[in-house]
């Protein structure tokens, strides 16, 4: 049906899958911001639009809730490839989906009563070069360096997985902190494109904790893409082994790094709801 929509949440982080080819609006920011509003639209972390594409089986673009749009992202990529599955637009269970951060592998790895239930992301490769990520350094890379903020200085470690990333290890986690000042780093004149802040904890050698800000999205149960940089950034800087586990509010991913720095993710994913956006709410849209 035209105007129709799913939504699936990976470990928590939640997307409104729509395709380009069946709705009847722009998806202006304005329309983004609304959909994604909890109290007037549907309420999510984001849009997964699904677009025409000669590159790749498959196109999507990533809308955050404040109408921005993200390069790549984890969960994001493994709902979109359930949605691909489960609604019979492959019948293959490996594709590629092209993102504005690249081209991107996945693989539906498990299933449950004929659904995709985990999946497995080609996330592509850890970019440490300051210049690429980008990052406003005056080191080639933005390891173990200071960033001076107004009431607090914090050591950075910066890598683009397909989208800009900011990690800070901590001995303890605490939300209030990042919640704090997970918006100041984001914003800081230090990433010309903004960027996404994670502060981690390392367990063990294969596992480490992690709290998330969100790029676009603010304070965020889980990030597909936040796991692959905590996980690259932590065996750059020999504190793990390169399969890791990394755990956050809304559940765990296993990341695989090789020594070319490509990394993959795997993970679940689960459907939430199905409908028609109505014609109310898209009155109001246009």
């Amino acid at each position: 049906m035209q105007n129709s929509f799913v939504k699936s949440h990976g470990l928590g982080n939640e997307y409104i899958v729509l395709d380009q080819d069946n709705i009847t609006f722009e998806l202006t920011v304005r329309a983004i911001q609304l959909i994604c509003n909890v109290h007037f639209g549907i309420g999510s972390d984001g849009i997964l639009l699904k677009v025409p594409t000669q590159k790749a089986d498959f196109g999507l673009r990533i809308l955050n809730p404040d109408g921005s749009e993200a390069e790549k992202s984890g969960n994001g990529l493994r709902i979109f490839a359930k949605y691909l599955y489960d609604y019979g637009f492959t019948k293959s269970k490996s594709f590629a989906i092209e993102t504005p951060g690249g081209i991107v592998q996945a693989e539906v790895v498990e299933e449950r009563n004929g659904k995709a239930a985990t999946v497995k992301v080609d996330m592509g490769k850890a970019i440490f070069e300051s210049s690429k990520i980008p990052v406003k350094a005056t080191t080639e890379e933005c390891i173990d360096y200071t960033l001076n903020l107004e009431y607090r200085d914090y050591q950075i470690n910066c890598v683009s997985v397909g989208n800009p990333h900011c990690v800070i290890l901590k001995d303890e986690l605490d939300e209030k902190e990042v919640k704090t000042f997970g918006p100041q780093i984001e914003n800081n004149p230090m990433f010309p494109n903004r960027i996404n802040v994670q502060f981690a904890k390392v367990l063990s050698r294969s596992e480490v904790e992690i709290m998330i800000w969100e790029r676009g999205a603010g304070w965020t149960l889980a990030s597909g893409s936040s796991s692959c940089a905590v996980a690259s950034v932590m065996v750059k800087r020999g504190l793990t082994d390169r399969n890791l586990t990394i755990k956050m509010q809304g559940g765990q991913l296993k990341i695989e790094i090789d020594n070319n720095w490509n990394i993959r993710m795997t993970g679940e994913v689960r459907e939430v709801a199905t409908g028609v956006l109505s014609e109310e709410l898209i009155e109001e849209i246009k």
